[in-house]
């Protein structure tokens, strides 16, 4: 297998990991990592996708990361910011 066919090989694994991960998280994971998008509609959930896809090791830990503490399940906000 030369370079190219390794580079190609690498790439359409990571892009089929991040299909599995993206569709696992628009059925399921929307509403865990943001509960003001729960009853988002599919075209929501379709612009949100290939960013997900394209970003799914990040996707994941998000995913897999335990409910924060705070009001109404939010995530906690970053240090300075306002309210």
């Amino acid at each position: 297998m030369d370079v190219v066919g390794v580079i190609l090989w690498v790439a359409g694994a990571y892009a089929g990991a991040g299909v599995l991960v993206a569709l696992a998280f628009v059925a399921w994971g929307v509403p865990r990592v943001d509960p003001a998008a729960r009853g988002a509609g599919v075209g929501f959930r379709a612009i949100v996708f290939p960013g997900a896809a394209l970003l799914w090791p990040l996707t994941l830990k998000w995913m897999l990361a335990p409910p924060a503490r705070g009001a109404r399940g939010a995530r906690t906000p970053a240090r300075g910011a306002r309210p």
